[in-house]
């Protein structure tokens, strides 16, 4: 038994902006709403996981944003490339427990150009950093197990396996297992170093290549791999 000295709950998430090199993360809004729907619009297999979407018309994701990704959990943010000069993707912080000090990643969808992208990256970055350094001990991720390019990311963000939960529900009429995932606290320090390491501009060459994978610098984090990620061979 691990007794906690000094142990208080961290506070709930609050951050309206986080901003960082590549990357802003805004509270989503209405206002996001139509440079959104049209960055998704590149790519209807980004819908595939999740439980809503595709929308066919900006009135009808603006209506999803208004109805369900305006609440404090799931707390929704709009991620900004700012290379790109574009709105790119959603993340939301969820499952928000301070009293265990554990919250969740989750609702993930970043638009095709968003997709490995410094700024992707840096995003899943400047959340983790909040909710470690707001105190919270535990951060999760989950994902369908048939996702394998989650699972696959969950890692590369520094995620170790935890399992996989059985029939655990049912999406778009389909049977759901999910492959859980977690980070702790103490792992909060090396984790921060392998991304900062990934995100510093020396890291990419004049051609903007990786000179270090972030796999290769946060692999050394993990306590379990995923048996199941169907390795893809690329290094990312």
């Amino acid at each position: 038994m691990q007794d906690l000295e000094n142990w208080q709950p961290p506070r709930w998430p609050d951050a309206t902006v986080l901003d960082g090199r590549y990357a802003r993360l805004e509270r989503l809004t209405t206002a996001h709403g139509h440079d959104l729907h049209a960055a998704n619009r590149e790519s209807d297999a980004i819908w595939d996981y999740l439980p809503y979407g595709p929308f066919a018309d900006a009135d009808g994701y603006l209506g999803w944003i208004a109805d369900t990704a305006s609440g404090e959990d799931p707390r929704f943010h709009a991620i900004l490339d700012k290379d790109a000069g574009r709105w790119g993707g959603v993340a939301s912080l969820m499952r928000i427990k301070p009293a265990a000090g554990s919250i969740e990643v989750g609702h993930i969808n970043f638009a095709q150009p968003l997709q490995k992208t410094r700024a992707a990256t840096e995003a899943m970055f400047l959340l983790m950093q909040w909710v470690f350094e707001a105190g919270y001990r535990r951060y999760e991720w989950k994902c369908d197990a048939r996702n394998l390019g989650s699972r696959r990311a969950a890692e590369r963000f520094g995620f170790s396996y935890e399992g996989i939960f059985r029939q655990a529900g049912v999406v778009r009429g389909r049977n759901r297992d999910t492959a859980w995932f977690a980070c702790i606290d103490r792992e909060w320090p090396a984790l921060k170093a392998a991304y900062e390491t990934w995100l510093d501009p020396a890291n990419f060459d004049d051609d903007g290549r990786q000179r270090q994978s972030l796999s290769a610098l946060t692999g050394p984090v993990l306590v379990t791999r995923d048996p199941g990620g169907a390795r893809s061979g690329v290094s990312v």
